[in-house]
């Protein structure tokens, strides 16, 4: 039997007009102490409240709760309910001031994740308030996802902002947009951050685009305390997102490599402590494929990783893996010839495909029925 879940005051007050048992549900992060008087009467048995402000004549109210009350002294709510977004990590960062990156809310997490231990923390109340804000995010992950038809882009943190690749990145992942799919990354520099740009730029004219990596290009790779997150905010202030509905794309990054800020150009971030999780779970999602442009050691284990689920069909599902780059993936990074004899007789082996026309990899993307 599923549960009520309730993520926002509006959420709860709207049911409360139309429902009295409301047994079993869950509420988190919610403000119960202007419901008191609504919650009278109202069947409130077997519930969980997680971070929740409340008071004792409120909690008297419900019979036996599991209570995890907010946790405080933390940068981050370990019971978020809903996914980021780049104002809310990025929003006081000031152009020209990189020391200002501190201040962002995804500074102030990313510092505490370094200065409890990063990975390796041992108090227990950090490591139990990080893995619950990675559940919040994934259970914020799947509501946002139904319906969305999501194409995975991988490829190098380190592809030059100057490299034609990435240009083709961008111009790829504003055709899928504009093709009805959701482009999703790992939310970093490089191609990936080349995707979100693309996606943002899907209600404007090429010209513009090609104008914004020109702008980019003049901090071509990401430096700590340099000009590349700079570069990013000009572009988003001289070519403002259009429409949120319209030009959206998800990155998923991880506070493991929180030295890398987040990409302005994502529209919703899931972004994680645990680098596993959002690694499996990035391949998990994009069930309408996953493109491969050039990368090194990430990107390859993220092939023979989706490849594994692919083969084992871990998830239900097979997907397409298209490779973006004939020569990079079969002579300067020689992985294509040993995943095609690793999928030789399986059935995702017909999914498998290799170009350098970004037009061809559209087709492959639209032709394939999950």
């Amino acid at each position: 039997m599923s549960r009520l879940e309730f993520e926002s005051a509006a959420e709860l007050k709207a049911c409360l007009e139309i429902c009295q048992d409301l047994s079993r549900a869950v509420f988190q992060s919610i403000d119960l102490t202007p419901f008191e008087e609504s919650l009278r009467g109202v069947t409130l048995t077997h519930n969980v409240l997680l971070g929740c402000k409340t008071n004792e004549s409120v909690l008297a109210l419900f019979d036996a709760p599991i209570l995890l009350p907010t946790l405080p002294e933390l940068p981050f709510n370990p019971f978020r309910a809903s996914l980021y977004s780049p104002e809310e990590l990025l929003g006081d960062y000031q152009i020209g001031d990189a020391d200002s990156y501190a201040q962002t809310l995804d500074g102030k997490i990313y510092d505490q994740f370094v200065d409890s231990g990063m990975a390796d923390a041992t108090d227990i109340y950090i490591t139990l308030s990080r893995r619950l804000h990675d559940h919040g995010i994934t259970d914020a992950l799947h509501e946002y996802l139904p319906k969305r038809k999501v194409v995975a882009i991988m490829g190098g943190h380190s592809m030059l902002r100057s490299d034609p690749t990435y240009l083709e990145v961008a111009r790829l992942s504003r055709e899928l947009v504009q093709a009805g799919y959701l482009p999703a990354t790992g939310g970093g520099p490089g191609a990936m951050e080349a995707t979100h740009l693309g996606a943002w730029f899907a209600e404007r004219h090429d010209d513009e685009l090609i104008d914004a990596v020109r702008m980019l290009s003049d901090a071509p790779l990401y430096k700590p305390r340099g000009p590349w997150l700079d570069a990013a905010f000009r572009v988003a202030k001289k070519y403002p997102l259009t429409s949120r509905d319209n030009c959206q794309s998800l990155g998923i990054p991880t506070w493991l490599y929180g030295h890398e800020p987040p990409s302005c150009f994502a529209v919703h971030i899931a972004k994680y402590f645990a680098n596993s999780v959002r690694e499996e779970g990035l391949l998990a999602i994009a069930k309408h494929g996953v493109v491969f442009s050039p990368g090194s050691a990430g990107t390859i284990q993220e092939i023979f990783q989706d490849a594994c689920q692919n083969h084992y069909k871990s998830f239900g599902h097979e997907s397409p893996m298209i490779f973006l780059g004939q020569k990079y993936w079969t002579e300067t990074k020689p992985v294509y010839p040993l995943l095609s004899q690793l999928a030789d007789g399986q059935d995702y082996g017909r999914l498998i495909a290799i170009t350098d026309s970004r037009l061809e990899v559209l087709r492959a993307i639209e032709k394939f029925t999950p």
